[in-house]
C-alpha cells in the first residue's frame, strides 16, 4: 500500500480519511469513464488507488501528466503508462456517420455519460459537449458508423468539462440502478404471486412437484 495512503488511513487498526483521499485521486483523474484502468469509471479507480490496490498509471488518457499529478498528491514516485491498459495518445470525440445510423441504440446503451441521444429505427447523434472520448460507443456499434475526431485541447484540459462527466455518470449509474431495483421488485412480485397461486391451486402444486422432481430437487 502507498506510504501517503497508510498515513492517511490506518490508525488503531481503523481505516480513516478513505473519502477525502479518494474524492482527491477522483479531482486528478480526466473522468472519461472509459474502464481502461480495469475498473468501472473513474471513481472506482480512484478508490482502488485509496485503498492501495491499483496503480496510478492504469489510466491512459490521464497519461504521463496525470501519472505525475497522482504521483506527487500520493507522495510515489512518477511511473511509466501501464501497456497493459493502452497507450497514452490524443483525447478523441465521437461523431455518428448520421447517413450509416440503422438506430439500434446500443452506442446509446454503452455511453457512460448520457452523452448520446436518439430512439430505436432513428438517427442518432453525439453531443459533442459531453462526450469524454471513451470510444465505448465504437466497439459497440454494428455497423461501424461511429468515427472518432480529436478533442479541442480547451476541453481536454477543461476541469469543469470534467467535473459535468462526473455528475453525468453518476446520474446513469443512478438512473440505471434504479430500473434494475424496479425490474428486480417486478420479478420478485411475479414469483410471489406464482407461489400464492400454487399453493392454492392443487392442478398447480401437482405440476409444481413434477417439475422439482424432474429437477431433482426436494419437494
Amino acid at each position: 500500500m502507498p506510504v501517503a495512503a497508510c498515513n492517511l488511513f490506518s490508525h488503531g487498526g481503523r481505516w480513516h480519511g478513505m473519502n477525502s483521499l479518494a474524492d482527491r485521486i477522483d479531482a486528478l483523474l480526466p473522468q472519461t469513464q472509459c474502464e481502461q484502468c480495469g475498473y468501472h469509471g473513474c471513481r472506482p479507480y480512484a478508490e482502488a488507488i485509496a485503498r492501495g490496490e491499483a496503480g496510478i498509471n492504469q489510466c491512459p488518457p490521464g497519461g504521463t501528466a496525470g501519472i505525475t499529478r497522482l504521483a506527487e498528491l500520493l507522495d510515489l514516485p512518477v511511473l511509466p503508462l501501464d501497456p497493459e491498459h493502452g497507450v497514452e495518445k490524443p483525447r478523441m470525440l465521437a461523431r455518428v456517420v448520421e447517413a450509416e445510423c440503422i438506430g439500434c441504440t446500443k452506442c446509446i446503451q454503452a455511453c457512460p455519460v448520457d452523452a448520446i441521444v436518439g430512439a430505436a429505427k432513428l438517427m442518432h447523434t453525439v453531443i459533442i459537449d459531453d462526450c469524454t472520448g471513451c470510444e465505448l460507443c465504437v466497439p459497440a456499434c454494428p455497423v461501424d458508423c461511429i468515427v472518432l475526431e480529436p478533442m479541442p485541447l480547451a476541453q481536454v484540459n477543461d476541469p469543469a468539462h470534467a467535473d459535468a462527466a462526473r455528475l453525468h455518470f453518476q446520474r446513469r449509474e443512478a438512473r440505471l440502478a434504479g430500473e434494475q431495483a424496479r425490474r428486480d421488485a417486478e420479478l420478485a412480485a411475479r414469483k410471489a404471486q406464482v407461489a400464492a397461486a400454487t399453493e392454492t391451486n392443487p392442478v398447480l402444486a401437482a405440476l409444481a412437484r413434477a417439475r422439482a422432481k424432474q429437477q431433482g430437487k426436494p419437494t
